[in-house]
């Protein structure tokens, strides 16, 4: 086997656990291996550190995929690894059928992804050294998972790094485009094919779980109460309105809650479960809104739901600048404002929750600035919009927006805005997505619910 000789001078981060070893600090190679095959790993004293997969076409030029020497990544080497991967997943998440069962470089096993949606599973191979070993991955793959289909969701840019054409399709049994699933009592009806990435975003199940005290607790602000009703010789607690009616309508202790960027409305299903009143769900892909339509009609919440084809941005400035108006108005006297003339803002809506979950603003280290713009206008628009004392729930899926700069950036948008956060939970990706300690690039989620209120209250 060919071995890879690492410079003195490098920072040591391989034996701190980080896989990846990049062109400019490897000092020489010995042998002659060839893109994919397997290379021993030297210090500058020639000690063994770890065994990797090689590929001089890429800047990350070796992943290590063992801390002993190994011979071959063949079928038996991917079954005992993937038998792991199941382990993990069945302690942590009971009862689940639907997760990520392989999370590349965190179930050691760089470049390679695996979603498990009940009996079908999609892969993606992002690398060389796992392209030239797709017969063994999937071989090992049904031997342990006896799935009924694999289908393959390599169609991603990332392997053009890797010398590699994007590709997708099926490679083994039977692949329906759609497949439904349950997360968290509720049932996802995803697109295999066209869905984005995989098809689902599972990195967000707990987080998605975490909203439920956010639903309900609103009724009061409405001038709705509990109070003891004689009815057919009983005395019951029923919800009584201001006028002394009792409210039949069943969520009347629910939250109004806005979701921008829903992709297949998962945070709008769980809305709903939780007991939301009404959700907006926003999307700028029609193709996504069809699929939260889909998802809502199918848990029985359409009644509770409107669906909006928007660009995020412009809806919550839309609102925002209607919001203000209207505000300006009605503290206006009549002398400064014809209050009989339209509004020529539209929108002007508020809600009780309204939840951010964008797709990665910072793709790349130079694409931070930008990034931090974009943040900070969703935010500073989403915290406008949200009802005294209510909540922000915001999230953030690009690595290089780091914890730090990501709490900044809605720290500065709060002080523009006028409003005073606190801070309720922060959390990060589930535990099918766990992090190895050393790999930065892990640690990409960051989830944040706030309380919002203004300076004033």
């Amino acid at each position: 086997m060919a071995s890879v000789i690492l410079q003195k001078g490098r920072k040591k981060r391989l034996e701190q656990g980080h896989p990846w070893i990049y062109k400019n600090e490897i000092e020489s190679v010995e042998g002659n291996p060839q893109p994919g095959d397997l290379v021993q790993v030297m210090n500058h004293q020639g000690r063994y550190l770890a065994t990797g997969y090689y590929n001089p076409a890429s800047q990350i030029t070796v992943r290590a995929v063992s801390y002993r020497e190994i011979e071959q990544m063949d079928q038996v080497f991917f079954a005992e690894r993937f038998l792991g991967c199941l382990k993990h997943r069945e302690r942590f998440l009971q009862d689940a059928n639907a997760y990520r069962l392989v999370y590349g470089e965190a179930d050691f096993l760089p470049g390679l992804i695996v979603d498990r949606f009940d009996d079908v599973l999609v892969i993606q191979l992002l690398t060389m050294g796992m392209d030239i070993r797709r017969k063994e991955i999937v071989d090992a793959l049904v031997e342990v998972m006896n799935p009924r289909g694999i289908y393959e969701r390599s169609d991603v840019p990332v392997r053009e790094l890797e010398g590699l054409e994007q590709t997708k399709g099926p490679v083994y049994g039977e692949c329906p485009r759609y497949v439904t699933v349950q997360e968290n009592g509720l049932h996802i009806r995803v697109d295999i094919e066209e869905g984005q990435k995989t098809g689902y975003f599972f990195d967000q199940r707990e987080n998605r779980a975490s909203i439920e005290p956010l639903m309900t607790g609103w009724g009061e602000r409405s001038g709705i109460t509990l109070q003891e009703i004689e009815e057919a010789g009983q005395t019951l607690k029923r919800p009584v309105n201001k006028s002394g009616k009792v409210v039949e309508f069943p969520y009347w202790d629910g939250a109004t809650v806005l979701e921008c960027f829903s992709h297949t409305g998962s945070f709008t299903l769980h809305a709903c479960k939780y007991g939301a009143k009404k959700v907006t769900c926003l999307d700028i892909s029609q193709h996504a809104i069809d699929s939260a339509r889909e998802n809502v009609e199918l848990n029985g919440f359409g009644d509770r739901v409107e669906f909006v084809v928007d660009d995020a941005f412009q809806y919550l400035r839309s609102q925002v600048k209607g919001l203000e108006e209207r505000q300006k108005r009605s503290a206006s006297t009549s002398d400064k404002v014809d209050t009989s003339q339209k509004m020529t803002a539209g929108g002007g809506r508020t809600w009780d929750v309204v939840i951010l979950d964008p797709p990665a603003f910072a793709k790349t280290k130079s694409a931070v600035k930008g990034a931090c713009r974009g943040y900070k206008d969703i935010n500073l628009h989403g915290m406008k919009l949200v009802n005294e004392g209510g909540y922000l729930v915001t999230a953030s899926c690009s690595y290089h927006m780091r914890p730090d700069l990501f709490l900044e950036t809605i720290q500065e948008a709060a002080a523009d805005a006028g409003k005073i956060l606190r801070l309720i939970e922060w959390r990060a990706a589930g535990k099918d997505h766990p992090q190895i300690l050393g790999v930065d690039e892990g640690h990409y989620l960051k989830f944040a619910i706030f309380e919002v209120r203004s300076r004033t209250f």
